[in-house]
């Protein structure tokens, strides 16, 4: 939900620049409604929170999973030693049950690397996406204000070379 906020900001703000009229003499530079994109760029950082704060969820959903992997591991190692010391003391039925717990800790070793590495995976794929979001919502925010900046100390400037321009005017004598 709020990725999909932040990339909506993201392209209101790009279009409003993009659709933003030059100046007759100006081509290269837009007059921008300058409250418009304020408003925008609050709504921005608003999100920026929420995409943080998800972030950490995932970690914290990541430790969760993980944990009850480890724990699993020792219900499996538990269940695989009740199972090797129920056997009868006869060698060959002692033989195969200490290589059936052998098994069943393999497995369960195994299996907890599996879901430790997929949880790792997720989790870093998740907080990859979200930093890359968060760093794409940055630049954009950025490089809007550098181009609002840029337009803003043309316009004075402008203004500024109109006003000098101008030689003031002669009052008739009284």
């Amino acid at each position: 939900m709020a990725a999909n906020d932040v990339n909506r900001l993201i392209d209101m703000l790009y279009e409003r620049i993009e659709d933003a009229k030059a100046p007759a003499l100006k081509p290269n530079m837009s007059i921008v409604d300058r409250d418009e994109l304020l408003d925008l760029l609050d709504e921005l950082r608003e999100q920026m929170p929420v995409e943080i704060k998800r972030a950490k969820e995932l970690l914290s959903a990541r430790e969760k999973f993980v944990d009850e992997a480890k724990r699993d591991v020792d219900r499996m190692m538990r269940q695989a030693d009740l199972e090797a010391k129920s056997k009868v003391a006869d060698s060959e039925v002692l033989y195969a049950a200490k290589e059936q717990a052998r098994q069943i800790v393999a497995r369960a070793e195994e299996r907890s690397r599996q879901l430790y590495q997929a949880a790792n995976e997720y989790a870093e794929d998740a907080l990859a996406r979200t930093e890359e979001a968060i760093h794409a919502a940055l630049d954009e925010v950025k490089q809007s204000r550098a181009q609002f900046r840029a337009a803003s100390a043309a316009k004075i400037q402008e203004q500024r070379a109109k006003l000098d321009s101008k030689e003031p005017e002669e009052k008739p004598a009284e």
